[in-house]
């Protein structure tokens, strides 16, 4: 008997290779930025709130990226597809506004100076995972594992 006939859902895919890496790079980018912006927020948020809300943002993109990439089906493929490209905008937003008036952010957030702090990961991250995402077998692969 296949999955259908016992009326159980079919097996979910499992994420191997550049997929897996991206997973663990997102997920590990979740903890990180999510515990800064945390500790940023409880204890000095009237210091930076801006750049402090805009770590947690962050924080909330990678973990949402993260599930996207260790869970392929189209639903996830289409969302990881907005949020990197939403995480790319805020990189080359924030990026160029903290290097064009300082100012702006008082502190640091994880895309100041286009995620400098963070060895340029934050920039290179979104464009990775974007072009991984629309190479045709990425989005055929996503598509048949589990709609």
């Amino acid at each position: 008997m296949s999955g259908g006939e016992t009326g159980a859902p079919p097996p979910r895919r499992r994420v191997e290779g550049v997929g897996s890496l991206l997973a663990a790079v997102y997920a590990l980018f979740a903890v990180a930025a999510g515990a800064r912006s945390l500790f940023q927020i409880a204890s000095k948020f009237d210091e930076a709130p801006v750049a402090y809300a805009l770590s947690a943002v962050a924080a909330l993109i990678y973990l949402a990226a993260a599930v996207c990439f260790a869970r392929p089906s189209a639903v996830s493929y289409r969302a990881a597809a907005v949020f990197l490209a939403v995480e790319l905008a805020g990189v080359l937003a924030v990026g160029a506004l903290s290097l064009a008036d300082p100012d702006l952010f008082p502190d640091q957030t994880v895309w100041s100076d286009f995620g400098a702090g963070y060895g340029f990961i934050p920039l290179v991250l979104p464009v990775a995972g974007l072009a991984w995402l629309v190479r045709g077998r990425t989005r055929r692969d996503w598509e048949d594992a589990g709609a």
